[in-house]
């Protein structure tokens, strides 16, 4: 099974963001100096590369190697385009999935295994503040993640004004919504937006969406674990696609 790889030095980092490598995450020394180090920020910032500052034992709990400060996993698996897995769709009924805040590994996995079961178009993930893609991610997918394409997005509001502009109907998950989702229709393409159980859909991004729907849930649960709401919608929307 393939898995996260991470690479070390300053200059192995600079070459494999120069290459368009898909980098999942960077650790970076705290206080540290020198012009290579400032030009790899902000190559960060350009890349919009998720990243973080930590002392030198978070460092060196990757490796003995001689780090240099800085620290970056390869993400196991390469992600596309947004704007060329839309086109490459745009002949059939496609439905993609955006992840907001959804930042436990397993329940991205397992997420991303239902939704190859289904034949979602596409997993749209935002660049900071998701889940990493590693081997976890991978386990818990049972295979999904190598069928179903992943984009990474500086922010979720671009993807969703990409999905507006080619006529994609964006649909948030939300408990707040007025329409269960059996009561509304989904037979068309879709970019399904759904948050984490316990924060949700963040506001700006909720306003953002053509419509919204919630799951009928007994006074006794206010919600569910993400990864089985996933599941309900996605089978309720092939089950309007294909057998109504």
């Amino acid at each position: 099974m393939k898995t996260a790889q991470e690479i070390y030095g300053l200059r192995a980092i600079m070459e494999a963001i120069q290459q368009d490598k898909a980098i999942d995450k960077i650790w970076l020394l705290k206080g540290q100096q020198g012009q290579l180090f400032k030009h790899l920020e902000q190559k960060i910032r350009e890349k919009g590369i998720s990243h973080s500052y930590v002392p030198v034992e978070r460092l060196e709990r990757f490796s003995n190697q001689n780090h240099q400060g800085a620290v970056a996993r390869i993400a196991p698996i390469s992600f596309v385009s947004l704007e060329t897995l839309i086109e490459s769709n745009a002949d059939k009924k496609a439905i993609y999935l955006l992840l907001d805040g959804i930042t436990d590994a397993r329940n991205l996995g397992a997420i991303i295994r239902t939704a190859a079961a289904v034949g979602v178009s596409g997993v749209i993930l935002p660049q900071t503040g998701s889940a990493p893609v590693n081997a976890d991610t991978v386990k818990t997918s049972a295979g999904g993640i190598f069928s179903v394409p992943l984009v990474k997005v500086n922010h979720l509001k671009d993807a969703v004004f990409l999905f507006q502009a080619h006529q994609i109907r964006c649909v948030a998950v939300t408990e707040k919504a007025n329409k269960t989702a059996y009561e509304e229709d989904l037979n068309e393409s879709l970019a399904l937006v759904v948050g984490s159980e316990d924060k949700g859909i963040q506001k700006s991004l909720l306003q953002m969406a053509t419509t919204s729907v919630k799951l009928p849930m007994n006074d006794l649960m206010d919600s569910l674990n993400v990864s089985v709401a996933c599941g309900v919608l996605l089978y309720e929307i092939q089950r309007q696609q294909y057998y109504s």
